[in-house]
């Protein structure tokens, strides 16, 4: 077919996950520390928590699948970010004190989301199509395949920083 580019499935879920990462960036792009922890009140998300969060998720999803530690705890990040919780912690169900607990400045949120980031593609780059079908997790009904856990992931991921661009919003007009 005239002008069709040869794409894999990989190549499609790699793009999605650079948006993520091209989002992440601009999101917290020339915020302090203080402004990526504002919230619009006492029970709403900040920036910093919305991108450590979306990005907890995706190494903990990522590595489940690729069978792989993940980069919080094997790559030290879970010291440098200092955070009063469990190792295991993605931010699922937490509570407003949570939220609030979770500082970071721009520099840190990026280069973990970054590292996350690199190991996702590394892995994403390896996946056939033919792995997109294999059942990952049988707790749901249906069962959850190799495909569907990555486009979850995507979707979850830029449903959050999308909220985090609202926040950043709401921050810089009041």
């Amino acid at each position: 077919m005239k002008g069709c580019i040869d794409l894999s499935s990989a190549d499609v879920l790699v793009d999605g996950f650079d948006r993520i990462r091209e989002e992440v960036r601009a999101v917290v792009d020339g915020l302090s520390e203080d402004q990526l922890a504002w919230r619009a009140d006492e029970a709403a998300n900040s920036i910093a928590w919305l991108v450590w969060h979306l990005s907890r998720v995706q190494d903990d999803h990522i590595a489940g699948v690729a069978g792989h530690e993940q980069v919080w705890t094997a790559d030290g990040w879970a010291e440098r970010f200092g955070l009063p919780f469990e190792l295991d912690e993605t931010g699922y169900g937490a509570s407003a004190d949570d939220v609030a607990a979770v500082r970071a400045d721009a520099d840190l949120l990026v280069a973990y989301h970054e590292a996350v980031h690199q190991k996702t593609v590394g892995y994403v780059k390896t996946v056939t199509d033919d792995d997109l079908a294999v059942v990952v997790d049988e707790n749901w009904n249906p069962p959850v395949t190799l495909g569907v856990r990555l486009v979850s992931v995507i979707s979850d991921d830029l449903q959050h920083v999308g909220q985090a661009a609202f926040v950043r919003g709401l921050l810089t007009r009041r």
